[in-house]
C-alpha cells in the first residue's frame, strides 16, 4: 500500500477492493465488477481462461469479497490455476460446486446456462 492510499482504499490494480465489505456472507451480482464478472463467467464456460494470472485475479476478488478461502469461486479459480500450471486434471466435484454457487449468487438461473 502506498503512503497516499487510505487504509480503507486498498488495491493493487484497477479492480476496486472494498475493505469494509470484505469476507461477506453474501455477494450480490450487481456488486461484482464487470471484469471479475466476465472472468468468473469465463471460468464456468467451455472456453475458460488459459492465463493463470487472469484466473488468479478473479480468485483474489472472490477471496476478499466472498467467503474467503471457502468461497466456491475462489476455490475453483485456484483449482483451475493449478490445472493450468501442472496440466493435471481438475476436480470435477469442485467445478460442480462452483456452478451451483454461481446459480445461488444469481449469475444464472440454472447451471446449464453458464456453459
Amino acid at each position: 500500500m502506498s503512503q497516499q492510499q487510505q487504509s480503507n482504499d486498498v488495491s493493487i490494480d484497477a479492480i476496486p477492493v472494498d475493505v469494509a465489505n470484505s469476507q461477506s456472507t453474501g455477494v450480490e451480482p450487481e456488486d461484482v465488477p464487470e471484469e471479475i464478472r466476465s472472468i468468473t463467467q469465463a471460468l464456468a464456460s467451455e472456453q475458460p481462461p488459459t492465463n493463470p494470472l487472469v484466473a488468479l485475479k478473479a480468485a483474489r476478488w472472490w477471496y476478499i469479497h466472498g467467503k474467503g478461502g471457502t468461497d466456491p469461486v475462489f476455490q475453483w479459480a485456484i483449482e483451475w490455476t493449478r490445472h493450468l500450471v501442472t496440466d493435471r486434471p481438475s476436480d470435477v466435484d469442485q467445478f460442480d460446486s462452483f456452478l451451483d454457487y454461481l446459480v445461488t449468487v444469481g449469475f444464472a438461473d440454472e447451471k446449464a446456462a453458464l456453459r
